[in-house]
């Protein structure tokens, strides 16, 4: 890492900083195991894209799939990407799911990014109908602290027979106004065992704003018999980590909703995954196919608080 000692993601945004690393030799082309250019595009300035695009052996190389224009794309930094193109670097090389940045940036918030050229496909009617939805969706959730918070997204079933699947009981209305005003003064065995249950358009949502319950497998397997759904766990220690079962059997798990499109993602995950990156909940939701107007169903006042058997929910 000749010549990048100290850099920090702030330093990417000074132009003199870099520069000047660069002039005493530093390796336009290596830092930390990637490319300074994939850093600066998502993080940086545009003064420093262009100065490292200018120096670098490649401008289209790639990092896990993807080239440095596909990261200013991603990250919503218009004016890298128009730094890089300036530079050489090709909006329509196809990457991840077969989208290239041009592709992707149409369903971003600045469609108008890149000219478009006669050969190449805009989105697709059901394409276009996925970005609105999710535009619509991420818009009505807002940002909230869902940190610590516990979901199970379900398609298809109210909340009446979330309630009656989970065999959960109405909570009494004055304890839970009491347990309500400080959760965290009550113990873990207590809390892990109350949770809220929202009918909200397509489906509904099991929340614990203060632990993991609803998206145990045990919560999960009961929830989803004759349909799916969606577990998110917002874990304050590792981040957000999401599950998806179908009919009670575990699908996939380990799962990171939020972070972005992964290498191995078909088109439609690569959609998803822009559309809802750093929104965790809106992708559980939109996965399962659930409408929420408001994060009233994350965060409460839930339609109805719940007290839960007690029962191992890691086991199905």
């Amino acid at each position: 890492m000749t010549g990048w000692a100290g850099v920090t993601w702030e330093s990417w945004r000074d132009h003199g900083d870099i520069r000047a690393r660069l002039d005493a030799g530093a390796d336009p082309d290596e830092w930390d195991g990637g490319h300074p250019l994939h850093r600066a595009a998502g993080f940086g300035s545009p003064e420093v894209v262009a100065e490292l695009a200018g120096r670098v052996s490649d401008v289209d190389a790639l990092e896990y799939g993807t080239t440095a224009l596909w990261g200013a794309v991603m990250e919503d930094r218009p004016d890298n990407a128009r730094a890089l193109v300036a530079a050489g670097a090709d909006p329509w090389q196809p990457q991840l799911g077969g989208w290239s940045p041009g592709r992707l940036a149409l369903a971003g918030p600045v469609p108008d990014l890149f000219a478009v050229p006669d050969e190449e496909p805009g989105l697709t009617a059901a394409e276009q109908a996925t970005v609105q939805r999710g535009r619509q969706l991420v818009e009505a959730l807002g940002r909230f602290h869902y940190e610590g918070t516990g979901l199970a997204c379900i398609a298809g079933i109210d909340a009446a027979e979330a309630i009656r699947r989970l065999d959960a009981a109405p909570a009494d209305e004055e304890s839970m106004a009491d347990f309500l005003d400080d959760p965290y003064e009550y113990s873990m065995d207590e809390s892990l065992l109350i949770a809220g249950v929202t009918t909200v358009p397509g489906g509904c949502i099991v929340t614990q704003p203060w632990g993991y319950t609803p998206s145990t497998p045990g919560a999960m397997a009961r929830l989803t018999t004759g349909t799916f759904g969606y577990g998110l766990y917002a874990n304050p220690k590792s981040g957000n980590q999401g599950s998806i079962v179908r009919n009670s059997t575990v699908e996939a798990s380990d799962l990171h909703p939020g972070g972005g499109p992964r290498p191995d993602d078909t088109p439609e995950e690569v959609l998803a995954g822009y559309l809802y990156r750093h929104h965790a909940v809106a992708y559980a939701c939109a996965f399962a196919g659930l409408r929420p107007t408001s994060a009233r169903a994350v965060t409460g006042p839930a339609d109805t608080w719940v007290r839960l058997p007690d029962l191992d929910y890691w086991k199905r």
